[in-house]
């Protein structure tokens, strides 16, 4: 069971608010990813749900992370159903993310103290989903609402707290768009995981350098 409270993992994602969106059924390529992404800075980190070998392969990640990226915050993505929550927070998932919002899903979460992120692409849809509890909530598909949707939706409602994922490319020109617009974090999947040099050691230097280059969105400790 998760030691982070949704409290904290909120805390997480608004001090590092890059979120890699990754799945791969080869267990030690995904180790060595989640390792990447953490000596880059990173520590909020999604593995999705997407294959026959999420399960095992998340529950050895999470195994992973708690040994030698003690800092990471571990999530899991793509969650539909209440069952499919329960089991990957039996494997030690600290917060539950979906492409939809689901009240069953929530309720899981709630009753089990794992922070729950749902996802709306409506702000009738973002809204509900904060009436069920919500504190974070996903923006999917971003490359289809586009930045000026968060722009708009925070001017009746600023203090939506908004994780935009899809669409959301590893440049500085897409990142200071979004969170210029009033996102808290983005989540980035293939493109950080894409390209001519796809090592470990590659990966690391990219992401620390997205890091660097978002610092001044980063609220500042009072």
């Amino acid at each position: 069971m998760s030691e982070l409270s949704p409290d904290k993992i909120l805390s997480l994602v608004i001090n590092h608010p890059i979120v890699p969106v990754f799945y791969h059924p080869d267990v030690m390529h995904a180790q060595s990813i989640v390792q990447a992404c953490y000596d880059g800075g990173i520590r909020v980190f999604e593995f999705t749900n997407r294959g026959d070998m999420a399960l095992p392969v998340f529950t050895d990640l999470v195994r992973y992370a708690r040994e030698n990226c003690p800092d990471m915050a571990m999530g899991i993505g793509t969650i539909l159903t209440p069952a499919d929550a329960d089991r990957f927070l039996d494997a030690g998932a600290d917060f539950v993310v979906q492409p939809v919002t689901t009240a069953a899903v929530g309720e899981v979460c709630r009753a089990r103290g794992v922070s729950w992120i749902p996802a709306g692409s409506t702000l009738n849809e973002i809204y509900q989903a904060t009436l069920l509890g919500a504190e974070l909530v996903k923006v999917f598909p971003g490359n289809v609402v586009r930045p000026d949707f968060i722009k708009a939706i925070k001017g009746p409602m600023p203090g939506l707290k908004l994780m935009v994922t899809g669409g959301v490319e590893p440049t500085i020109d897409s990142l200071s768009a979004w969170f210029r617009s009033g996102v808290t974090a983005v989540g980035i999947g293939s493109q950080l995981f894409s390209g001519q040099n796809t090592s470990p050691n590659a990966l690391r230097d990219r992401v620390a350098a997205l890091i660097k280059l978002i610092a001044s969105f980063i609220p500042q400790p009072v």
